[in-house]
């Protein structure tokens, strides 16, 4: 079985970078981390990706350098970009070059709170279910096609804190799933 080439893109810490990165090392999974690059160079992910072996790249940030992320997502083959904590809007001409090869997640059933602080949207609404979905990225935010989603209750207490963390330990697991999902519908 051929494995998927992921070129996952971070700003932070990097946990579902690191859930992507765990589940890669597993041989029967269908796919293989071959490099991160970030805007950040204090991004913690760095270290976590450095010590997994994987060739890590910084790219700056004022303005973002669209076309260096180019250039080392070609040099390392990458067949799907994942989007993991890459608090940088991608313009269309980048996205056209990788069309429906850019992966999301994203704390909240879209198309359901949309763009930022989707945990703080969803408590203000007053939903009882809430939770994640990866999607593809198109030029209109959170908007692309759905590829997995898992919901998340919401508990009568939970504040900011609480709901972000339950949804996001959710989101390891369904980011994986949908990488996985994307990479044996490859294989047929």
């Amino acid at each position: 079985m051929r494995k998927i080439k992921l070129g996952i893109l971070i700003s932070g810490r990097g946990s579902n970078m690191q859930a992507l990165i765990e589940a890669c090392q597993d041989h029967s999974f269908p796919a293989e981390a071959v490099c991160v690059i970030t805007n950040n160079s204090e991004a913690a992910g760095l270290k976590v990706a450095e010590q997994a072996g994987i060739s890590t790249f910084v790219v700056e940030n004022k303005p973002l350098d669209a076309n260096k992320i180019h250039e080392i997502l070609i040099q390392y083959k990458v067949d799907l970009i994942c989007l993991a904590g890459f608090m940088r809007i991608l313009k269309v001409d980048f996205l056209s070059k990788w069309h429906n090869r850019v992966i999301n997640i994203h704390p909240s059933l879209l198309p359901s709170f949309k763009g930022l602080d989707a945990q703080e949207q969803a408590l203000k609404a007053g939903v009882k279910i809430t939770g994640c979905t990866v999607h593809y990225v198109t030029p209109e935010i959170d908007a692309g096609a759905i590829i997995a989603q898992t919901a998340v209750p919401v508990l009568p207490n939970d504040d900011i804190q609480s709901l972000s963390e339950r949804i996001l330990a959710e989101e390891h697991k369904c980011y994986v799933e949908a990488v996985r999902l994307i990479a044996e519908s490859n294989a047929k």
